[in-house]
């Protein structure tokens, strides 16, 4: 039995990391459009990103769930629950593969995930930060009902604090 939960939806396989799910990622991690998460990394920071983010679910019981794609079996992103001990309180976050992105992914797997750690973390009303410049991820938190509730500065700059609507036993 794995500590990590798999949710299926209709597209999607939200389930714990394999180490078959490192090389997408990694090359992913290297690209220039990663910039507003903290890339692009090298395939050595990359591995530390993702062992790290793995490590999440032992020490705060939840995490980030690898995105499979049911129709192809590739790994689609990773998206979940995340929370460094710099954070004061969860963030969800999500990572797309670009070859995923603009097909509804990232947005049926935020909602999966959502329900689940509202349901199962006690992680009822998350925020998300996103980097101010990257209207991508904006877009997807607004059409997923996240307001931005605040402007902070960080050392890569600004980013919004977006909440998202509190947990009511719905998906969506």
């Amino acid at each position: 039995m794995s500590l990590i939960p798999t949710i299926e939806t209709e597209r999607l396989i939200l389930r714990a990391p394999q180490m078959s799910d490192f090389d997408p990622l990694a090359a992913h991690w290297e690209l220039e459009r990663t910039e507003y998460i903290g890339g692009p990394l090298d395939r050595k920071e990359a591995w530390s990103a993702f062992s790290a983010d793995a490590g999440q679910w032992i020490l705060r019981g939840y995490g980030m769930w690898i995105v499979e794609d049911k129709a192809s079996g590739k790994t689609a992103g990773w998206i979940g629950f995340y929370e460094p001990e710099r954070y004061d309180e969860p963030e969800i976050g999500w990572i797309l593969l670009e070859e995923f992105e603009g097909k509804g992914i990232a947005y049926e797997a935020v909602v999966a995930a959502r329900a689940y750690g509202g349901e199962h973390f006690g992680i009822t009303k998350p925020c998300s930060f996103i980097a101010a410049e990257n209207a991508r991820s904006i877009a997807l938190a607004e059409r997923l009902g996240a307001t931005r509730e605040d402007t902070r500065e960080g050392p890569r700059g600004a980013y919004h604090v977006y909440r998202h609507p509190e947990y009511n036993g719905a998906a969506a």
